[in-house]
């Protein structure tokens, strides 16, 4: 399994100074959709890693964020994002990665998020813990919601649809303070570092989390969906934490999906 783990960190880091050279002259980008970005860094950093993953496991799968990926039989699955934070990327604002998982029969076994701004590589295998650039990182040590920081997500298109606002409503009253990076992978590897005490979101894609998913587990924090059954790459929503507040941060959970608000959202003046 280490080899697994050793390509993907070669290949990310590969990735992702490709993705600085891009980042550094600055790009444009295209709309796919309505209002999700794509960019020629995208393209470029998902050619640079499908190559690199079919060079050294031509038989597993691949699947990823723009879609040039290819998918068979194989019991092994790779979870690609090529520049996760494309929004953040085409606006020069220096917060995305790139994030690679690998699922065996349904189960995670290793994962990369990769941050070229601040060259932080965290990485993980299963039973083997986690790391950041070589480090073993732990989940932190906040017991309760009110002394936590918590992060979530929005997604590009039909935000006036979304029910999160209410989540983050929520949450934001009764702990330090919510944070919106644009990237659920460097979410996900700060609550494993313990940067963050917890994150929520709804509608990820698979290649959105699968590294950032092992990699609270493996730091000793706790992943399920909002209502505390278990994460699913593919289901409507995830929760994680650094295990000690999930269940009081199921319990806000579970007063918002009831429509029992704790704070009613304040009216608009002018």
């Amino acid at each position: 399994m280490a080899s697994y783990l050793e390509t993907a960190i070669d290949i990310a880091r590969e990735a992702g100074a490709l993705l600085s050279q891009y980042f550094n002259r600055g790009i444009s980008y295209d709309l796919k959709g309505e209002f999700d970005l794509v960019t020629e860094a995208d393209r470029a950093s998902e050619k640079l890693v499908v190559e690199r993953l079919k060079n050294h496991f031509p038989s597993h799968s691949v699947l990823g964020e723009e879609g040039g990926m290819r998918e068979n039989s194989s019991e092994y699955c790779w979870y690609v994002d090529p520049l996760d934070g494309t929004t953040n990327f085409a606006h020069s604002y220096p917060a995305f990665n790139v994030t690679l998982g690998l699922e065996r029969s349904g189960e995670l076994i290793a994962g990369v998020i990769f941050d070229p701004v601040r060259q932080e590589m965290f990485a993980a295998e299963l039973g083997g813990g986690a790391f950041m650039n070589g480090r073993r990182i732990h989940a932190s040590k906040a017991a309760t919601l009110d002394v936590s920081l918590l992060a979530t997500g929005f997604p590009s298109r039909k935000r006036h649809e979304n029910v999160n606002v209410h989540f983050f409503h929520q949450a934001s009253m009764v702990t330090h303070g919510m944070r919106r990076s644009g990237s659920a992978a460097i979410d996900l590897a700060y609550v494993a570092c313990g940067r963050l005490e917890g994150f929520w979101e709804f509608g990820l894609n698979p290649w959105d989390m699968a590294a950032g998913l092992l990699l609270v587990r493996e730091a000793g924090g706790r992943t399920s969906d909002m209502h505390g059954g278990p994460a699913e790459l593919r289901g409507p929503h995830i929760a994680v934490s650094n295990s000690l507040i999930h269940d009081e941060l199921l319990a806000l959970f579970s007063d918002v999906f009831a429509g029992r608000y704790r704070y009613p959202m304040p009216p608009v003046t002018r």
